[in-house]
């Protein structure tokens, strides 16, 4: 069928046009009865306008007028649909449009996968090492602020930071004077702040910036100092190889992508979300493997025993932070074990603290 008829509205005046519609190879005609054309529209500046399901109703993209076309016949309006490609009275287009759009969305996804697993790990490397002292220091309290929140529960009234009633004092002394050697030894650019919070899990934990906790569960398990000190020379570790930060960084970057993709385009959140991150997941055994040595050397050059880490780390089962109910298996914590004990100076150790203060760092969360 190359013709047929329509009305036509020429968007000018109101009046309707009885009109003669013929269906060339480029383009469709629309001519008045007397054969006076009226207008000649290319099949790819033709759009479908809404209509009554019985009507083709047709316009001109980028017409100055609101001119108009209407075809009543289904059969020749399917002809029209056929050459017309902005007409879609069969929902062809549309299905073809929409497998397009998930096609998108899903390679979009698998590149924002990617990126989160390859990329972003190594930008937070490189940036990590160079971002200001400042900067890694706030972000620390980010994380600090979300732990308070997480394990402060201040059921039972006492302060969650240890050593500020009368009968801890002492204990406080005692953590002071094993993070003096340590610190002296390790000789990092920020200053350390340590805590004994008062939570019963065998666990510490290091914050970007320097902000290490030492939870009361750890000193009820350990024997002596010793074992405390080679647990913090670990965390240290953490701090001087920034791996608090660079997990900060990559779930920052990480929240902010997939914020993206979900239509959080200024990223909202992704901070808080980071912090959550750094508290809520493991390092990577790479990273542990890198504290476990660093720590190890610090206990060295501190004049400590070296193999007390390991102690430790069997006490535990390998716990290890960030997370608090992550458990290594067997076979990893004896691994890392006899790592730590190969690097350990074979070489008398001086104590890091005195029989009465290793008494009293016992009793540092005994309260007034």
């Amino acid at each position: 069928m190359n013709s047929g008829t329509g009305t036509y509205f020429d968007g000018v005046t109101s009046a309707r046009h009885e009109a003669v519609v013929e269906l060339t190879p480029a383009a469709l005609k629309i001519s008045g009865p007397d054969g006076h054309l009226w207008g000649e529209w290319p099949y790819n500046e033709i759009e479908e306008l809404a209509a009554p399901d019985s009507m083709l109703r047709l316009g001109r993209l980028g017409s100055p007028t609101l001119e108009r076309l209407e075809i009543r016949d289904p059969a020749f309006a399917k002809e029209i649909d056929a050459l017309a490609i902005h007409v879609d009275r069969t929902g062809l287009l549309q299905r073809r449009q929409r497998m397009r759009v998930i096609g998108w969305t899903f390679a979009a996804t698998a590149s924002l996968v990617l990126v989160a697993w390859f990329g972003l790990p190594a930008i937070a490397a490189r940036l990590a090492p160079i971002l200001p002292a400042t900067v890694e220091r706030r972000l620390g309290d980010v994380v600090d602020l979300q732990l308070r929140g997480m394990f402060d529960t201040g059921k039972d009234g006492a302060p969650f930071e240890c050593g500020t009633a009368g009968a801890e004092t002492a204990g406080r002394a005692a953590l002071d004077k094993l993070m003096h050697r340590l610190e002296a030894a390790a000789t990092l650019p920020i200053p350390l702040r340590t805590s004994v919070a008062r939570r019963d899990e065998a666990n510490a934990i290091a914050l970007p910036g320097g902000r290490i906790y030492v939870f009361r569960g750890l000193i009820d398990k350990a024997d002596n100092a010793d074992q405390i000190a080679g647990a913090i020379a670990h965390e240290i570790g953490h701090v001087a190889n920034r791996d608090g930060t660079k997990a900060m960084l990559e779930g920052a970057g990480l929240s902010f992508l997939f914020g993206m993709l979900l239509g959080d385009f200024v990223g909202g959140g992704a901070v808080v979300l980071a912090a959550k991150n750094v508290l809520q997941s493991s390092y990577s055994r790479e990273a542990e493997a890198a504290a476990d040595t660093y720590g190890t050397e610090l206990m060295n050059r501190a004049s400590g025993d070296g193999r007390a880490l390991g102690v430790i780390l069997e006490k535990t089962g390998g716990a290890t932070e960030p997370g608090m109910t992550i458990l290594m298996d067997h076979p990893e914590t004896k691994a890392r074990i006899a790592s730590i004990n190969r690097l350990a100076a074979a070489r008398p150790s001086v104590p890091f603290l005195e029989a009465s203060e290793w008494a009293a760092l016992k009793q540092i969360c005994a309260g007034s």
